[in-house]
């Protein structure tokens, strides 16, 4: 039984570490703590109060964090090391993927880590992971109309972040010219980022389009 409940669960799992992680190691070790964690508190799920993925989410999160706690106390990272199952190098590119996939992901928890703790919690579980409030709320284990008060005070929060940014140039001083002729040395189109701004995130985040 819990072959096939850990077949169902570890890629979901897998993404939801890789985006508050960039080690494929370090991935590899706190999704195997994840469901290990899981087979000893199997008794405290309860069907009732939200799905298996909100409640594997929910243990995922405390792992996150105790790994971040542990990871800011050690002097020398490598002490991680020990212990480790190792990684094969088809391990690692797989892993490798997951992290590409989930850099967006990893950027937008950026983007809100100056939330309020339980503020914060809500809306990475529903914008970022895609859970429903009540899924959120089973995972944080706090009262759906408490999950529901946070999400809207941490998008009002973002919204008033994204109203009160400045115009970048282009909305200044209105549509860009043609792009300037490239100079030695220089890449065509090097100055113009690819990624989205700290402004699309925010927007994103709080419930609408930049």
């Amino acid at each position: 039984m819990f072959a096939d409940f850990y077949r169902r669960h570890i890629d979901a799992v897998t993404r939801f570490l890789a985006r508050r992680v960039e080690d494929p190691h370090a991935v590899a070790d706190l999704t195997a703590e994840v469901f290990l964690a899981a087979i000893d508190s199997a008794h405290t799920y309860r069907p009732g109060l939200g799905s298996e993925i909100a409640w594997l989410y929910g243990i995922a999160r405390n792992v996150a964090s105790a790994e971040r706690r542990r990871a800011a106390r050690e002097a020398v990272m490598n002490e991680r090391v020990c212990g480790r199952r190792l990684l094969d190098s088809d391990d690692i590119a797989r892993l490798e993927d997951k992290l590409d996939a989930e850099s967006e992901g990893r950027r937008l928890l950026r983007a809100i880590s100056g939330l309020p703790e339980g503020e914060r919690a809500v809306l990475e579980l529903v914008a970022v992971d895609q859970l429903t409030v009540s899924e959120a709320a089973a995972a944080l284990g706090i009262r759906q109309v408490t999950a529901r008060v946070r999400l809207h005070r941490a998008r009002r929060a973002l919204r008033n972040t994204t109203e009160a940014e400045p115009a970048g140039p282009a909305e200044r001083h209105g549509p860009p010219g043609p792009p300037p002729t490239a100079s030695r040395g220089c890449v065509p189109g090097a100055a113009v980022s690819e990624a989205p701004t700290r402004l699309a995130f925010t927007a994103r985040l709080a419930g609408r389009e930049a």
